[in-house]
């Protein structure tokens, strides 16, 4: 086994070594592969998951599970290893994750975005959003104030700077904290706050917070919904200009057995499904009712709320977030998908009903006391550090101070990243299990006579999800229906049928109601069946087939006597 902590963050090079020695240990269990190159040119490692004993992965459904496409967003990856190791250590012994990979398969991917990554989590770090790509232009800024660990601890705090017109006053209640000055209050101390760094060109007056020049957001980059930079800021010169969206889009696009998707984010502790840029109005019912069902599911599992993009998670109430990879998985692959925001210092501090984004605009302040507690008392007050004095090259005397964001914020601290992704591998093991699986009702033949034999074969979907999955993938005719085959030895020929024959759709037990009654009669549209009448001698072998892209594929043969 793999020697694996869940009380750190591992860089590119331990991620390497632990999955690559996941995949020697288990063998059995997982195949490994990079799907594509970083912008720098790092390997973007895939693990499928599965008994391969059982069958080849493109032969059963499959989930998408990602983690780590933002820079500082590293509590993603370990969720994955997380997933990993729960998933080869209980095969065998846990009935749904053996069952589990007996007939499906897993694929993670741990760390989208290697490169932003190492720079996160670098001796002197660098937080970016995503890639470490310039854009959308490659020359240097030449002026502003530049985030930088100005005293060498590590961490990147915040600047207290005197300012007779600052927006900041100290607290009166609890000093270490700074509330908002009021309107027309005059005559106080106050704080300009800007982000611990140096300014570059300062003349000065004016400090303006220099834009990162490497302005990619690869959350944006996806083909949905996709708009220009001058829309969308962050989005990429065109959909999938981005080798890691690209490599991730095209592995997706190659696995149509792939039934559901779901990717790792911090920070809020929410089950996030599409749309980002329209009503829950506009969702096919059956979609929306069943992505309810999965998203109660999922809060059930892991206590994190399920919510809509478009109605809950909106940092703009007049515009939204597009190119998404939720969104694409949904409207292009016709999938349900899913972004999970891990990790919410709100409610470790025990605040419960707060509004996910808005919080960040406007909140009492005595959910900044109830933070400042659960830092004391939890955190050994690693996380708020309380405003101690600096001697700024260009600002002279200031303080540091305020939360290390890093550390409290954007992801677990070490000590609590366990017992927060430990609640995962249930949701993710159930959300699999809930896809559609092809298995064989009946195969058999009847003689009738002259050397001609009648041959059935009838297929069920016992999987809770329809064939097709969503309503959107019938809407755009993205699945094929179910495909039977019959395969003849020489000396045997078909007198009635055809060698491949694609019926229909195969319902789940998805969309039953609550309450069997007259109207909701439980007809078997799981289940359809494919005759053929074989001219063949006695003793003739024929093989069976019948294979569904997202249902998987199941074989029989008959002797004929």
């Amino acid at each position: 086994m793999p020697d694996v902590r869940f009380d750190k963050y591992y860089r590119y090079e331990e991620l390497t070594a632990i999955v690559h020695g996941y995949a020697q240990e288990f063998p059995q269990l997982i195949k490994i592969e990079s799907i594509g190159k970083s912008y720098e040119g790092r390997d973007i490692w895939l693990l499928t998951v599965t008994n391969f004993a059982t069958g080849t992965d493109a032969e059963k459904p499959g989930l998408w599970v990602d983690g780590n496409i933002h820079a500082i967003e590293l509590a993603p990856s370990s969720v994955c290893l997380y997933f990993l190791q729960t998933l080869v250590t209980a095969y065998g012994t846990h009935p749904d994750i053996t069952r589990c990979l007996d007939s499906r398969v897993f694929y993670i991917c741990p760390r989208v975005n290697p490169d932003g990554a190492e720079l996160a989590l670098a001796d002197k770090p660098k937080f970016l959003r995503s890639s470490t790509r310039p854009y959308p232009h490659d020359e240097e800024y030449n002026e502003g104030l530049v985030m930088e660990d100005m005293d060498g601890d590590g961490r990147v705090l915040l600047m207290r700077i005197p300012d007779d017109n600052g927006a900041w006053k100290v607290c009166p209640s609890e000093p270490r904290l700074l509330v908002r000055r009021e309107p027309t209050e005059t005559g106080g101390q106050y704080y300009r706050v800007l982000p611990e760094g140096w300014i570059e060109n300062y003349d000065g007056v004016e400090i303006k917070v220099q834009r990162p020049k490497e302005g990619l957001d690869l959350n944006r980059n996806f083909p949905a919904l996709w708009r220009q930079e001058f829309e969308q800021p962050g989005s990429g010169p065109y959909p999938t200009s981005e080798s890691e969206v690209r490599s991730l889009v095209q592995f997706v696009t190659t696995h149509p057995n792939i039934t559901g998707a779901i990717t790792f984010h911090t920070y809020s502790g929410v089950l996030i499904r599409p749309y980002t840029d329209r009503s829950d109005d506009e969702f096919p019912v059956n979609d929306i009712r069943t992505y309810q069902k999965i998203g109660d599911k999922g809060t059930e599992i892991t206590g994190y709320p399920a919510i809509s993009a478009f109605h809950d998670f909106r940092y703009d109430p007049k515009d939204c977030i597009t190119g998404t990879f939720d969104d694409w998985a949904y409207e292009y692959q016709g999938l349900f998908a899913w972004t999970v925001e891990v990790w919410s210092p709100q409610r470790q501090a025990g605040i419960t009903d707060y509004k996910y984004t808005d919080w960040q605009r406007e909140h009492p302040l005595a959910d900044d006391l109830k933070l400042l507690s659960w830092n004391d008392e939890q955190l050994g007050g690693k996380g708020y550090v309380d405003w101690y004095p600096f001697e700024h090259p260009q600002l002279g005397k200031i303080e540091l101070g305020g939360w290390d964001t890093m550390y409290a914020w954007a992801n677990p601290p070490a000590n609590f990243l366990e017992k927060e992704i430990a609640c995962f591998p249930e949701w993710l093991v159930w959300h699999l299990l809930i896809s559609p699986r092809l298995e064989i009702y009946d195969a058999s033949f009847q003689s009738l006579g002259n050397d001609l034999y009648r041959v059935q074969l009838v297929v069920q979907n016992t999987g809770w999800l329809p064939s097709y999955v969503t309503q959107k993938a019938l809407e755009k005719k993205l699945v094929r229906g179910c495909i039977f085959e019959i395969e003849l030895p020489a000396g045997a020929s078909l007198a009635v049928g055809k060698a491949q024959e694609e019926v229909g759709q195969l319902e789940g037990r998805a969309y039953k109601s609550s309450t069997p009654t007259r109207r909701q009669s439980d007809s078997t549209s799981d289940r359809t069946k494919v005759e053929w009448v074989v001219r063949a001698p006695s003793g003739t072998t024929v093989q069976l087939l019948a294979r569904h892209q997202r249902a998987g594929v199941v074989r029989t043969e008959l002797t004929l006597l």
